[in-house]
């Protein structure tokens, strides 16, 4: 006999009867609650942290213990701050103004900022053309490194020459790094400012790259004091020139006007500016007879562009060289000439920004304007050969020459001619012949000048393409990408 037993009862069965199976415990709707998981978990700790609420509390039913919100007491809106309801003032270490240097000035007052826009000469020699190398010097004086620089003792120097500046972007880069922007910014906080200003600040822009710019503007708030240095000399520091050999770059420093950023006119010399080479002497090289007469007529030129001899006496002597060549030759010439690098774009641009162009050339009329005709220049003046009845050149000037004083002369009356403010000119040239018509205009800009003219120039630029002109009016690449497309 088998006894089974149960919490109700107790069943007895005899030997030989089946057991019957037990029966499936199910869970009736009294048992069940509303949450899957808290009926079927096969393990349910006996407690929670106090303030624990993990995944088990997301999803069951916390209708058993339910967890009280926490509630925040909403902000009051005060309204227009009032003596009543003062702002709250948090103080975070920061200090913010709706003014800074750069800001228009106030009822009466001017500004006076300066801009530095920096070039680096990134395929020209390291030491400016405006200043020779000592070295380069010292080595033309001696024969020999171990003798001095003179054998008379009138004339031997009184103390050793200069060391030599370190080539710091063969240092630090080959662009203009942020350390060449801090030294030029110190060497510029060293200039005093005027009575009531204490310090100097700057902002920058890259203008052409982001990342290693060969180009760079500075505006300086407030300029240097006019007073102790004008801009004039400024140019023409000795520490200016210094850290332009330091960092193999050049310096353009320009007062921070509205005529700067909107030119109307812009006037060029042909020779070694718009065409790169020289006129006269690619006439004199198709002289075969006497053989020498191309280099004298160079040499004449080279001599002339420097400011050693008399341009117009110079021009008219080698005029007389030329005498007996065909008219024809100035036709045959046009396809010789080499216009130089980026003057096609830089003339397509400044046309679209609406400013008015013209070469003013010591050379010869004939193909001065030819060359205006084909790069779509407003004015063209140069001078003009007489021609004999056999069509050849008799070695004589009609008119005037266009020398220095006469180039000075025109383009006075051409920006009167158009209604233009001399302020809103600018001159770009490369000879001595070229510096009365850059001290004329607003900006006078040397372009791969002789060593007078990088001196004497209110700008200097010794890149390979004219379209850098550009960079001086304060145009990005951007801007000058859409001007030129």
């Amino acid at each position: 006999m088998y006894c089974w037993t149960t919490a109700s009862d107790t069943m007895v069965y005899e030997a030989g009867e089946t057991k019957p199976a037990p029966a499936r415990p199910t869970l009736r709707s009294s048992m069940r609650s509303s949450s899957y998981l808290s009926d079927h978990q096969q393990y349910r700790p006996p407690s929670k942290p106090e303030g624990h609420f993990g995944i088990d509390t997301v999803v069951e039913d916390l209708q058993a213990t339910p967890s009280a919100p926490v509630k925040s007491k909403p902000a009051t809106f005060n309204g227009i701050p009032s003596p009543d309801n003062p702002p709250k003032i948090v103080d975070s270490g920061l200090n913010h103004g709706l003014s800074h240097p750069n800001c228009c000035p106030p009822p009466g007052g001017k500004t006076s900022r300066l801009i530095a826009t920096l070039f680096y000469k990134s395929s020209s020699r390291r030491v400016s053309d405006a200043t020779p190398d000592p070295r380069e010097a010292m080595a033309q004086e001696t024969s020999k490194s171990d003798l001095g620089p003179s054998s008379s003792i009138d004339t031997f120097p009184l103390e050793p020459p200069a060391a030599e500046t370190e080539p710091l972007d063969h240092l630090y880069g080959s662009y203009i790094t942020p350390l060449a922007v801090a030294s030029f910014l110190h060497l510029m906080s060293t200039f005093p400012l005027d009575p009531g200003n204490t310090k100097m600040t700057s902002a920058h822009r890259c203008l052409d790259s982001a990342s290693q710019p060969l180009v760079v503007e500075l505006t300086l708030s407030p300029a240097p004091s006019v007073d102790y240095l004008p801009l004039t000399d400024l140019r023409k520091h000795e520490q200016i020139y210094r850290f332009e050999r330091e960092w193999n770059v050049d310096v353009v420093l320009q007062p921070d006007t509205i005529w700067r950023r909107y030119p109307r006119l812009v006037v060029f010399d042909m020779d070694s500016t718009l065409i790169t080479q020289e006129v006269i002497d690619l006439l004199a090289a198709t002289i075969k007879n006497p053989p020498d007469i191309a280099v004298r007529v160079a040499d004449i030129t080279h001599r002339a562009m420097l400011g050693e001899l008399n341009f117009e006496a110079a021009f008219r002597e080698r005029v007389a060289l030329l005498r007996g060549l065909p008219s024809s030759i100035f036709q045959e010439l046009r396809g010789v000439l080499d216009v130089t690098k980026g003057v096609r774009p830089l003339l397509r641009a400044l046309k679209r920004l609406g400013v008015k162009t013209a070469v003013l050339s010591g050379g010869f009329l004939p193909l001065t304007s030819w060359l205006a005709a084909e790069l779509g220049i407003d004015h063209a003046h140069a001078n003009e050969v007489i021609i004999d009845e056999d069509g050849k050149l008799t070695g004589e000037v009609k008119g005037l020459i266009v020398g220095k004083e006469r180039k000075r002369d025109l383009l006075v009356e051409i920006a009167k001619q158009e209604g233009i403010s001399l302020e809103q000119v600018v001159a770009v040239g490369d000879g001595a012949n070229d510096l009365l018509m850059m001290e004329a205009a607003g900006l006078g800009v040397a372009w791969n000048a002789k060593p007078l003219v990088q001196m004497e120039a209110g700008a200097r630029l010794n890149g390979e393409s004219l379209l850098d002109l550009l960079y001086l009016f304060g145009f990005t690449r951007d801007d000058i990408d859409a001007l030129i497309a």
